[in-house]
């Protein structure tokens, strides 16, 4: 290392890290209460395509990151992570600001899928402290880094609304584009990586990167549960306002009551991930997800019976805690697998997972519950999510094992 260098202190890059993905979270969920009111300004106003534009602008972001994530994991291996961090932040705020510009919804819709291709600033964040902090601290760090985007989804939401309610739709775009340049900013300044770039003909490839794994069925198996409890989160999204309705009858606050029940489990995971990411440094991060997805089919399984409202909530909350411990679990297990050579492209192939599940859980929820209603979402939901416990555990007891790869 030249002696110049400035050293790297990993619990800032921690905090400073943490406040990123804080921001970006919070200005990705800003817009989101009020994309379909966009989609209208836009033009589309009759309501069945309303709904299907609204429907399409917000998942192909999330395709298109799917697309993207392993382009972008592969150059942070070769270039470092923190230049990959300044162009994820200063690409969305271009992309953030032209959207407030778009006239027509054509515009916004390929600016939505540019910006699901110039994300990944909270996987690559990832990446980065993975990489630098002590592996007897990795489960709490990446669950307190976890809790960033978390809390910043959450307040997002409520931001977001109160700016459009006083400002009009548009500005709110130029506002999020701002708090993605503070972002871009602060990394810039005080974000320290020490990194040799690497030759691209010294890259390895996707033969070799798994080869380079301790356990590559282990690998690919958390990726698998990354997507699984992203289709789990997901599932609820499109009926819960609806399920809400049905379980409260005539209410005057129903918005109120399906906010509240949506934000709990983020409130949980936020309180619970930390806490629970230490415990997984003493006892090892395969036991709590394990253990945590158990949990989880535990309490999804009663969503399908209550009664009221706060019943689902309560649950929810539960859940939320439960949650909380899985993707920093998985984090973990992906970094205690990976060479630091390698982690950029492992964590983008987990954020690719990650979308997929972002994408489909939806879809599925959407066609359970037309097909056999609401309740039935949780008990679809509640037997994917034990499919996978029983799919973990099996290949943690098989142990490290080779992987069988295009060409073989």
């Amino acid at each position: 290392m030249p002696t110049d260098e400035v050293p790297i202190n990993w619990k800032r890059n921690l905090y400073v890290a943490w406040l990123g993905c804080f921001l970006t979270g919070m200005a990705f969920s800003l817009v989101m209460p009020f994309l379909p009111l966009y989609v209208e300004l836009l033009g589309v106003t009759a309501p069945e395509k309303l709904n299907l534009w609204s429907g399409a602008v917000f998942s192909i972001t999330f395709l298109f990151s799917a697309i993207a994530s392993p382009f972008w994991g592969g150059l942070a291996d070769r270039k470092g992570r923190k230049v990959m961090l300044l162009r994820s932040a200063l690409g969305m705020a271009i992309v953030m600001t032209l959207m407030g510009l778009a006239s027509n919804i054509w515009q916004f819709l390929i600016l939505r899928a540019i910006l699901g291709l110039l994300g990944g600033f909270v996987p690559n964040a990832n990446a980065l402290i993975a990489t630098q902090v002590p592996r007897n601290k990795s489960g709490w760090a990446l669950g307190t880094l976890s809790t960033g985007a978390v809390s910043g989804a959450l307040i997002g939401p409520l931001i977001g609304g109160l700016l459009a309610d006083n400002f009009g739709l548009r500005p709110v775009f130029f506002i999020t584009a701002s708090v993605l340049f503070i972002c871009f900013i602060m990394t810039l300044l005080y974000i320290r990586e020490s990194f040799i770039p690497v030759q691209k003909k010294d890259m390895l490839h996707l033969r070799q990167v798994f080869s380079s794994l301790k356990n590559p069925r282990l690998v690919l198996a958390l990726f698998i549960t990354t997507m699984i409890i992203q289709v789990a989160t997901g599932s609820i999204a499109p009926i819960l306002t609806l399920y809400v309705r049905e379980l409260a009858g005539s209410t005057q606050n129903l918005a109120f009551i399906s906010g509240l029940i949506a934000s709990v489990p983020g409130v949980a995971a936020l309180i619970s991930a930390p806490r629970l990411g230490k415990l997984g440094d003493r006892i090892g991060p395969e036991r709590i997800l394990i253990f945590m997805l158990i949990v989880s089919v535990l309490l999804l399984v009663p969503m399908s019976f209550v009664q009221t409202p706060w019943q689902l909530g309560l649950l929810r909350f539960l859940l939320g805690a439960a949650d909380g411990a899985l993707l920093p679990a998985v984090q973990t297990l992906l970094i205690y697998n990976a060479s630091n050579q390698v982690a950029g492209r492992i964590f983008s192939y987990n954020q690719s997972f990650r979308d997929i599940g972002n994408v489909s859980g939806p879809l599925m929820g959407a066609a359970v519950s037309a097909n056999w209603g609401f309740r039935a979402v949780f008990l679809v939901t509640a037997s994917i999510v034990m499919f996978n416990a029983l799919f973990s555990w099996f290949v943690q007891r098989r142990g490290p094992g080779r992987l069988p790869l295009p060409g073989d």
